[in-house]
Parts: C-alpha cells; sequence; structure tokens
C-alpha cells in the first residue's frame, strides 16, 4: 500500500470514500438479498423492481467499488477512470433505492457524488 504522502488529499479522500461505500454497498446487497421484507416497499413509486435483482448489483458493484478504491490507494491510474465510473452508476442506483431505505440511500449517493468530484478534481501537483 502507498504512504498516504505519495497520495493528493482528494485521491486520499477518495479511495477512503471509495472503500467505505463499497462495503456499505456490499452489505446493502447483502441485506436485500437474505431479508428481502427488510426495505420499505413503495407501491405507487414510478420505477419498480424486485428487491432481489437489485441486491444482486448492489453487491457486485460494491465489490468492484472496494477493488477499485484499494487498487487507488495503490495508485494504480486506472483506478481513476474505474472510479468516477462507477461512483456515477453507484450514485443512480442509490438514487432509485431512496425509497425503499431512504438514509442509506441518501449517504451512499452523496458518498459517490463526493468520489465523483474528488477524483474529477484531482490533485493540482506540477508533472515534470
Amino acid at each position: 500500500m502507498a504512504s498516504r504522502k505519495h497520495l493528493g488529499g482528494w485521491t486520499f479522500l477518495a479511495a477512503v470514500l471509495m472503500v467505505l461505500g463499497g462495503i456499505m454497498t456490499i452489505l446493502e446487497g447483502i441485506s436485500a438479498l437474505a431479508h428481502n421484507r427488510v426495505f420499505a416497499e413503495s407501491p405507487d413509486y414510478f420505477f419498480r423492481y424486485s428487491l432481489t435483482g437489485w441486491g444482486w448489483i448492489h453487491l457486485i458493484l460494491g465489490i468492484v467499488i472496494l477493488l477499485a478504491g484499494l487498487a487507488l490507494f495503490r495508485g494504480a491510474v486506472w483506478a481513476r477512470m474505474v472510479g468516477v465510473t462507477l461512483a456515477g452508476i453507484a450514485a443512480l442506483t442509490n438514487f432509485l433505492w431512496i425509497p425503499h431505505a431512504p438514509f442509506w440511500g441518501i449517504v451512499l449517493l452523496a458518498f459517490n457524488v463526493t468520489i465523483v468530484w474528488a477524483l474529477c478534481a484531482g490533485d493540482r501537483r506540477r508533472v515534470g
């Protein structure tokens, strides 16, 4: 693992949020798969979908976000682009998840928007 001094502040923040957000998304997916009745039912919501299907989506997305966050800690350049893409997708999935788990949907939505911003803002160091 690269030391913190090799990562810029925003990249370090994004990596930490990706690891934490990935873990929370994994747990959200597991709970949707294991306890399908834990989440709120909203019959009048515009988007209707299977909680089991979305549980698998959250589980797989969380694992990939966690792995990309760990790669970002190691300084992998590809993890920046993958992180922006995955955090954007995760932000959309958590927005759609809000009717079923409002608190966690909003928290993870904020995490993912912050990740996209931190990775796009980048570290303003001169190269060369």
